[in-house]
């Protein structure tokens, strides 16, 4: 038997693994289908904006080892992994990383455990993860992310917004996030800075539906310093 195999044995079942094999449909909010029909948009605009701010700070991201803590089904690291040199993912729900064909994934043994060695990336994402994190296990989690960073590596922290209404409206009728705690840009700030990490950029996204956005990217872009879209970054870096 493996070392994973046995993990997935010995450790109780993650929250995440009784929504894995619905996933997809628990999803699905009125609200959310006609901000954007299918829901493709959101990962796009989570992959642009990551690939906008690593261009503007000269990352050569052929050549940089990338992990997507919280990967999930691993759709991000589908859709982006080709333009990265290496990618890998980590998450709580073997039933969640079981639909995750054909990429590097592992199992977490905790919630503030990452399975890579001291310094293993230059890359780290944490997308819509920390709000089900309970508040004591965040700065836990945010020291083992400065952890598993080389010296000068980024970390991109991605997190809805708490005070859009259309956000809190979603994440209030959404199952998988039945017991999230929203947290604001100041919360995630203060975690990066007690981890020994350097807050780089705050940006704030997807203040426009998709159909609009195609048409006004210029306009929402010129907004991103106000807190009004439904998300947000926190780009952050390891001294």
């Amino acid at each position: 038997m493996t070392p994973t195999a046995l993990k997935q044995l010995t450790q109780p079942p993650a929250e995440f693994d009784s929504y894995a094999e619905a996933y997809a449909e628990l999803l699905r909010d009125p609200v959310r289908e006609r901000f954007a029909p299918g829901g493709r948009f959101f990962l796009e605009r989570k992959l642009l904006l990551l690939k906008r701010f690593l261009q503007e700070a000269g990352v050569a991201m052929r050549r940089t080892r990338w992990l997507d803590v919280g990967c999930g089904r691993g759709d991000l690291l589908s859709a982006g992994r080709s333009e990265f040199g290496y990618a890998a993912g980590c998450d709580l729900s073997a039933g969640m990383i079981a639909a995750a064909c054909g990429l590097d994934v592992r199992l977490q043994s905790a919630p503030d455990r990452l399975p890579f060695g001291d310094g293993s990336f230059d890359l780290l994402t944490a997308v819509c993860i920390y709000h089900h994190a309970d508040p004591d296990v965040r700065s836990r989690l945010t020291a083992e992310a400065a952890r598993v960073l080389r010296p000068g590596g980024i970390f991109c922290v991605i997190e809805h917004n708490p005070f859009n209404p259309v956000t809190q409206l979603i994440v209030r009728r959404s199952p998988v996030d039945a017991n999230a705690r929203l947290l604001s840009v100041r919360e995630l700030r203060r975690l990066a800075r007690s981890a020994g990490m350097r807050v780089l950029r705050t940006q704030y996204f997807l203040l426009f539906p998709e159909l609009l956005y195609r048409r006004l990217a210029w306009l929402e872009g010129g907004l991103s310093a106000l807190p009004l879209g439904g998300q947000y970054a926190v780009f952050c870096s390891r001294p």
